[in-house]
């Protein structure tokens, strides 16, 4: 059988179970099939008994035979049948609800069976529900010493595609198929000790042994891995060789007057070491595009706008992109506060501003006037015509895609600046981030005291209270923040309303002043909200996590995080980072139920433990996976079958130096066909998905 083959074909599937292996998995092929790895395997010489079962057991075999079929009716064409399974040691019952005939012509007593299940206790008595059954074939020669155990969808179960009818596929499969392509080159498979492709897809279903299962595992890890990197780099080389980049050579007066007039606060070793990277990067003749990571409050937008400030002494614009429209607004009048008295045209550009007034910007930034230009998607219109754009700055807390970024080079080739709101991993930068060097800002301005982080539940929140009046009485402000929860803004807003009276009725006016502040609202309530609690004029904050982005109250010490437990860890992390602005000791206290699950229990206690961002970001990559990094659903290229960014590092760095070794000797690849074909079947293919 070849690969390509209709998996309608392979015996045990048929028409029926195609379409629903098609529908439920994406199974289209006998390779699809091949590609679609068990999760875990079972090992059959390790039967267990009725006696030792325990309800923390996961899957179980278990072997024996059955007596006592019983079948009691459940409504119009639904039965339930239910079976006593013995094996000597203690008995327990079998359920189905759903291909009941099917299993009682097939069950008889007196037989021996295998059975694999989850066993549960159901009025002191054990059960197992719609177990995987088959005739006992210990004797057989044939059979696999490794039971491969495969995700399924319940749809799938209707279908009798249970995990072992998948496995008898797979092993049919398995036997018969023939002319795979091998992908790795021979003499990585020799350096690396690498199974054949063939031999390690056969072995990821039946191993023979643990060690073959590892190495099979091992091999295709490294395969995922290391095209991974491939992709990456060589879009990073051939930017690299072929991309020329506007050579900044002068460092002129917008940038010494900033540094000697306007820079709020002296920079800290990190922050001129990036600006050092950065200066070599601008005038080195390459199209920059470099990665810039900090932890919250570290300086990295002082850094960007520093970088923006020497396009313009170039004679070149210079834009930044943020992915909301409250965090462009904020960027804006930032540099607007920043910039004020050098002489510097900065304009705003998102979605939201009146046609007539976007027009005149658009025709302000083609005609040069405009020098500096914070917006959102807005900017990568077609009909956004720059001067002459040396400089991109791209804030990309909710990260922007290739895609979006190749939009940015087509309007000049400027120099690319990618900053990250969450620090990330190192591990996991270097997969996602292969095209891009990287800085990290790794030090945080003098002055700055830790922000204490305690956990408490609804039966200390009189104490909290207590503990927040004295800290308004000394004269500092408060934020209470809501969780957002994506599937009802109703919900939301009535969460934060009824977190406002509560709040008022502990909080009685006139004594102390409340603001509201959510999504709902207009930019102008927005503005005039947050500047009554930057002046002062109201104590407490209570808001959505729109207070997650754009605020920057120093007097502001504590802030209470209601039902945290309903967060994720780079958002608490980033909450986290609106106060400790200032001088003042603050305060952050996570308001959770009593009762949590262990994966709630487990960030809480990170969050109290730390304030590291990169420490909390390899938690949240461990607790979460990288497919949802910052509480976002992400796809493209952390679509690992197989392999883990976290806990597979060695391989990560492995295939990372032996694909920078094969493209510093052949950056074209011409010794490398195998490789080369590869790049030319993914060219088009977009390797990231735009993340909102």
């Amino acid at each position: 059988m070849q690969p390509y083959d209709d998996i309608v074909y392979l015996k045990g599937v048929g028409p029926s179970r195609a379409k629903v292996l098609a529908s439920e998995l994406g199974v289209r092929t006998p390779m699809d099939l091949l590609e679609y790895f068990p999760f875990r395997h079972i090992d059959r010489s390790k039967t267990a008994t009725v006696a030792t079962l325990s309800e923390e057991n996961p899957l179980v075999v278990l072997q024996g035979t059955v007596s006592n079929m019983t079948v009691v009716s459940t409504g119009p064409h639904r039965e339930r049948l239910t079976v006593d399974f013995s094996d000597g040691t203690g008995s327990l019952q079998l359920v189905w609800f759903a291909g009941t005939k099917w299993v009682r012509n097939k069950l008889k007593p007196g037989v021996k069976y295998t059975i694999m299940g989850k066993p549960t206790l159901y009025n002191g008595q054990w059960q197992m529900t719609h177990p995987e059954l088959e005739t006992d074939t210990a004797g057989d020669d044939n059979h696999q010493p490794y039971l491969p155990v495969y995700t399924t969808t319940d749809k799938m179960k209707q279908h009798s595609l249970g995990t072992r009818t998948l496995a008898r596929i797979t092993e049919t499969l398995c036997g018969c198929i023939a002319g795979v392509e091998e992908t790795l080159p021979p003499e990585v498979l020799e350096r690396f000790h690498l199974m054949p492709r063939l031999d390690a897809l056969k072995a990821i279903h039946y191993p023979e042994s643990p060690t073959q299962l590892d190495a099979a595992q091992t091999r295709l890890k490294f395969e995922e891995l290391f095209f991974l990197q491939l992709d990456y780099q060589y879009a990073h080389y051939t930017r690299s060789n072929r991309s020329h980049g506007i050579i900044f050579s002068t460092v002129g007066d917008h940038f010494n007057r900033f540094y000697r007039e306007k820079i709020p606060f002296p920079l800290t070793g990190a922050q001129k070491r990036v600006i050092r990277e950065i200066r070599e990067d601008l005038r080195s003749g390459r199209q920059m595009n470099r990665l810039l990571q900090g932890d919250v409050g570290s300086g990295k937008t002082l850094v960007a706008l520093m970088s923006m400030l020497l396009a313009l002494d170039n004679g070149c614009q210079a834009c930044l992109m943020a992915p909301t429209e409250i965090l462009a607004t904020q960027h804006y009048y930032t540099f607007l506060r920043l910039l004020d008295g050098l002489n510097i045209k900065v304009e705003l550009l998102i979605g939201s501003i009146k046609a007539a007034d976007k027009k005149k910007t658009k025709q302000r930034i083609a005609s040069g006037e405009t020098q500096l230009v914070i917006g959102t998607h807005a900017l990568i219109e077609d009909d956004v015509v720059f001067h002459r754009l040396g400089l991109v700055v791209i804030d990309e807390q909710h990260r922007f895609g290739v895609e979006q970024r190749a939009k940015l080079w087509d309007k000049g080739m400027p120099h690319i600046l990618v900053m990250t709101a969450t620090p990330i991993p190192r591990t996991l930068a270097m997969t996602l981030y292969g095209d891009l060097d990287c800085s990290i800002i790794d030090e945080m301005p003098p002055g700055r005291t830790p922000v204490r982080t305690y956990h408490r539940t609804e039966p200390r929140r009189p104490l909290v209270f207590h503990f927040l009046k004295q800290q308004i009485d000394a004269g500092r402000q408060v934020y209470f923040v809501y969780p957002l929860i994506h599937e009802s803004e109703k919900l939301d807003l009535k969460d934060l309303e009824d977190g406002l009276e509560m709040v008022q009725n502990y909080f009685p006016r006139p004594q102390y002043q409340v603001s509201m502040m959510h999504g709902q609202l207009t930019p102008e309530e927005k503005a005039f909200e947050m500047e009554r609690f930057k002046q002062g004029k109201t104590h407490i904050m209570v808001s959505t996590t729109v207070i997650e982005v754009g605020v920057d109250v120093p007097n502001a010490t504590v802030m209470v995080i209601e039902n945290a437990e309903r967060f994720g860890l780079s958002q608490l992390h980033q909450l986290r980072g609106r106060v400790g602005r200032g001088s003042e000791q603050s305060y952050c206290i996570l308001m959770t139920k009593d009762q949590l699950s262990n994966t709630s229990r487990e960030r809480i206690h990170t969050m109290c433990s730390t304030t590291d961002g990169f420490q909390i970001a390899e938690a949240d990559l461990r607790l979460r996976g990288p497919g949802d990094l910052q509480g976002l659903q992400q796809s493209g290229v952390l679509d690992l079958k197989l392999a883990s960014i976290v806990d597979d590092e060695p391989i990560v760095q492995a295939t990372r130096n032996l694909v920078r070794d094969i493209l510093d000797d052949d950056p074209n690849l011409v010794s490398h066909p195998m490789l080369r074909k590869h790049i030319e079947q993914s060219k088009n293919k977009l390797m990231w998905s735009k993340i909102s």
